[in-house]
């Protein structure tokens, strides 16, 4: 029996999030995807540079590719450095894969990519979600929620 995955994802080095992805987008279900990279685009991670800001995660033949994420070339690299928006190969598991498909089929959802992040182990990480994009109205809503739950914080920090 498999054993049962942790709730909250085993972040040790977070390298790019999309932080605007809260704001455009419903999120639903995470995931937590591998990610095939060669070997200047780790040490470009790890040197902390790359942006996922305008990228998204497509499911093409039972595979899942993340599309126009910006990993910079690494500066000490030669010939062989690789192509810096080139599609690259998520790794997750079948049941994983066939949920996004049927999700992004049946409801018109979108495969939204939130961080790329080092774990414990030294690997690089793909935080992914299910999202469904929000309307003006939505959005108007969540910022006055937002401001609302900052003014409760300056209220019961100044009078509590």
């Amino acid at each position: 029996m498999a054993k049962p995955r942790p709730v909250e994802f085993d972040r040790q080095k977070v390298v790019a999030e999309n932080r605007r992805a809260r704001y455009d987008y419903f999120l639903e279900d995470k995931f937590e995807a591998g990610i095939m990279l060669t070997g200047t685009e780790v040490k470009s991670l790890r040197f902390g540079s790359g942006s996922i800001a305008e990228s998204y995660a497509e499911v093409k033949d039972e595979e899942v590719w993340l599309v126009n994420a910006n990993i910079p070339e690494w500066s000490h690299g030669n010939r062989h450095n690789h192509t810096p928006t080139r599609p690259r190969k998520l790794l997750l598991s079948r049941r994983e894969i066939n949920k996004l498909h049927g999700a992004v089929m049946r409801k018109g959802m979108t495969i939204v990519p939130l961080s790329i992040y080092f774990n414990s182990k030294g690997r690089a990480k793909l935080e992914l979600a299910l999202a469904k994009g929000k309307k003006a109205p939505d959005k108007r809503q969540t910022e006055k929620d937002r401001d609302w739950k900052r003014q409760q914080g300056r209220l019961m920090r100044d009078h509590g």
